[in-house]
């Protein structure tokens, strides 16, 4: 299994309307890095989901339950969608400026690339996440 985080602008499509919807659609990525990262991700992987402008934080645990497949919303046909499922919610929201502050998490890409939208998180990363969450 691979960890992933995805990030959405809560204005835009928040960890609520995620949760409310069930499976969906994770459409509308137009970076080619990204659209890599799609392309990788497997049935049964993790992503954290993030709340990217507002709060910069980190609010809940997604499940992929499709693989890649080509982006509905994309006119070019270049760009893929994955289906996630919404799994948990962290007790606490974890801030992107407490990862930043956090020596142990100076090679994450959050903290390194904080503008790409789907991004690799680590095992190592995902457990201490997780726990500094609320989670076990």
């Amino acid at each position: 299994m691979a960890y992933w985080l995805i990030k959405s602008e809560p204005d835009t499509w928040s960890w609520d309307q995620h949760v409310k919807k069930g499976a969906d659609s994770w459409t509308g990525v137009r970076n080619h890095q990204a659209k890599v990262h799609l392309q990788t991700m497997k049935k049964g992987d993790k992503a954290f989901f993030y709340h990217s402008n507002e709060g910069k934080e980190i609010v809940g645990v997604s499940e992929v339950t499709k693989e890649a497949y080509i982006d509905p919303t994309d006119k070019t046909n270049a760009f893929y969608a994955v289906d996630f499922k919404a799994v948990e919610p962290l007790k606490t929201p974890v801030k992107l400026a407490a990862l930043k502050a956090d020596k142990n998490f100076a090679d994450m890409v959050l903290v390194k690339n904080s503008r790409l939208s789907v991004q690799p998180v680590t095992a190592d990363e995902w457990k201490a996440i997780r726990k500094l969450g609320g989670l076990k």
